[in-house]
C-alpha cells in the first residue's frame, strides 16, 4: 500500500506552529473590531462564473490557476481563489446592503490558487482580509492601508515597505490602455510568450510577469498616472495626503496594478524584505465597479488581502501563554476515580488539566507531567484521600506541599 501523504502544495497544521496561527488570528479578530468590521465566512467553493466575471478571464488567476470542477449536476464549481468576489456575491444575494450599515467585513480562511509551492506559498494557503462598501472617500482609502500596516506593526512584522498608485477608472483607463498597447507592440517580439498574447487581449496584465526581460521592457512603457481623469487624479493625490497626516511612510510605484481586473483607483502593497523576490504579504486597492458588474447597486469598494503564512514567516514569536498547566498524578484505583472526578471539576473553573489514564505506574505518570511541560503537579494517594488533602509538586523547583482539600481553589487562585 502506497504511503498517504497530503497532496503537493498543502501542509497539516499543528502543535507548537498551531499556537502562533491562533495567537494571529485572535490579533484579527480584536483589532479589526476597532474599526467596526464584522465577520463573514462565505463557501470555499463557488460556481465559476463569479470568479471569471469578477477577477477577469485575462487575468493568470483564472486562465491558470484555479482549481475547476463540475459537481454531479455537470455545473462548474471552483475553489475559491481569493474571497472579495464571494463577499460582493454575498453582499448582494442577501441584500446586506439595505440591511447593515457600514458595512465593512473582515475573514479569515483557506483559498486555493494551482501554482508552484515556494517559500510561504502553497495550492491551499490562508488569507485574512478587509471590505468595505458604499464609501468612495479617499479618507477611506488611507484609513484601510493604515490599518493593514498598523496591524502588521502590532505584531511584531518588520522590513516592511508600503507602495501605492492609482490605476484609474473606465473613463481614463480605456485611452491610457490603447497608448500602452501601441508603445507595447513595438517591442511585441522582445517579450515573452505569454505578455505577446496579453499586449492584445489585457495590456494592463503585463506589469504582473515576473519574467526579468519583460520587466525591463514595462519599464520603458507610459504609466497610468500621467493619464488619470481630474476626479482618478484628484482622489489620488487626496489619500496621499492623508497617508502624510498620519504619517505614514510610503514610495509610489507607477507600475503597481495587483493581478485582479477588478482594481479601479487606488492600488496599494506592502511587501517584507525577508521573503525574496516574491515579497508581497498584503495588498489591496479600490473596485467601485464590482458590485454593479456581478449584479448589484452601483456602490463603491475597497479593501485588502494578507497571506497568512507568509507574514507568519515575518512575524516575531509571539508572546507565550502565561497560564498554567496542571497534571493530576495518583496512586491506586480510589485516587484514579477520585483524580478524575477533581480534574473535569478543576477544568470547569477554567483550570488547564491533563490527567493520564493509560498508566498507574506513579513515576511513569511523573514523567508524563514533566513531557507536557506542566506546571504543577497536583497529587492524590490514599494518605490524602484518607485526610481530605492534597499535594502539589512545583515541576522546575521539585518543592513538594500538602494542603487541605478545602484550601486548594485558593491556592490555585494564588498562584495559577
Amino acid at each position: 500500500m502506497n504511503k498517504l501523504n497530503a497532496p503537493k502544495g498543502t501542509k497539516d497544521i499543528y502543535s507548537p506552529e498551531i499556537e502562533k496561527w491562533q495567537y494571529f488570528e485572535d490579533r484579527i479578530r480584536k483589532y479589526f473590531t476597532l474599526f467596526n468590521y464584522k465577520e463573514i465566512r462565505t463557501p470555499i467553493f463557488e460556481r465559476s462564473e463569479l470568479f471569471s466575471r469578477g477577477i477577469g478571464n485575462e487575468t493568470e488567476v483564472v486562465q491558470k490557476e484555479m482549481y475547476t470542477f463540475e459537481d454531479k449536476a455537470g455545473r462548474s464549481m471552483t475553489l475559491r481563489p481569493e474571497n472579495t468576489a464571494s463577499v460582493v456575491r454575498s453582499l448582494i444575494e442577501h441584500n446586506l446592503m439595505n440591511e447593515l450599515f457600514p458595512h465593512r467585513f473582515y475573514y479569515i480562511g483557506p483559498m486555493f490558487r494551482y501554482d508552484k509551492p515556494q517559500k510561504g506559498r502553497y495550492r491551499q494557503f490562508h488569507q485574512f482580509g478587509v471590505e468595505v462598501f458604499g464609501d468612495n472617500s479617499p479618507y477611506v482609502d488611507a484609513e484601510v492601508i493604515f490599518s493593514a500596516l498598523d496591524f502588521l506593526h502590532t505584531i511584531n512584522v518588520t522590513d516592511m515597505k508600503l507602495y501605492i498608485n492609482s490605476v484609474g477608472c473606465s473613463d481614463c483607463r480605456p485611452g491610457y490602455l490603447e497608448k500602452l498597447t501601441i508603445e507595447a507592440k513595438k517591442n511585441k517580439e522582445h517579450f515573452c510568450t505569454d505578455c505577446q498574447r496579453k499586449i492584445d487581449t489585457n495590456p494592463l496584465r503585463i506589469f504582473d510577469c515576473k519574467v526579468e526581460s519583460c520587466i525591463s521592457l514595462a519599464d520603458n512603457l507610459p504609466n497610468i498616472t500621467d493619464h488619470l481623469c481630474e476626479d482618478c487624479s484628484s482622489h489620488y493625490k487626496e489619500v496621499k495626503n492623508n497617508l502624510q497626516l498620519l504619517g505614514m511612510d510610503f514610495t509610489e510605484n507607477k507600475k503597481l496594478v495587483r493581478g485582479l481586473d477588478y482594481y479601479t483607483k487606488t492600488a496599494f502593497e506592502i511587501t517584507s524584505s525577508k521573503l525574496g523576490a516574491q515579497n508581497a504579504i498584503l495588498g489591496g486597492g479600490r473596485y467601485n465597479n464590482l458590485v454593479k458588474e456581478l449584479g448589484g447597486q452601483d456602490l463603491p469598494g475597497i479593501g485588502f488581502s494578507g497571506g497568512i503564512e507568509r507574514i507568519l514567516l515575518n512575524m516575531d514569536t509571539p508572546p507565550s501563554d502565561n497560564t498554567k498547566k496542571l497534571f493530576i498524578a495518583y496512586q491506586g484505583d480510589d485516587a484514579m476515580a477520585e483524580a478524575f472526578k477533581l480534574s473535569n471539576q478543576l477544568r470547569k473553573k477554567g483550570y488547564i488539566i491533563y490527567q493520564d489514564y493509560s498508566s498507574k505506574k506513579f513515576g511513569k505518570q511523573l514523567q508524563k507531567g514533566i513531557k507536557l511541560g506542566a506546571d504543577f503537579t497536583l497529587i492524590l494517594a490514599e494518605d490524602e484521600i484518607a485526610n481530605n488533602e492534597i499535594s502539589i509538586k512545583n515541576m522546575q523547583t521539585r518543592e513538594q506541599i500538602k494542603i487541605g482539600r478545602e484550601d486548594l481553589d485558593k491556592w490555585l487562585k494564588k498562584n495559577c
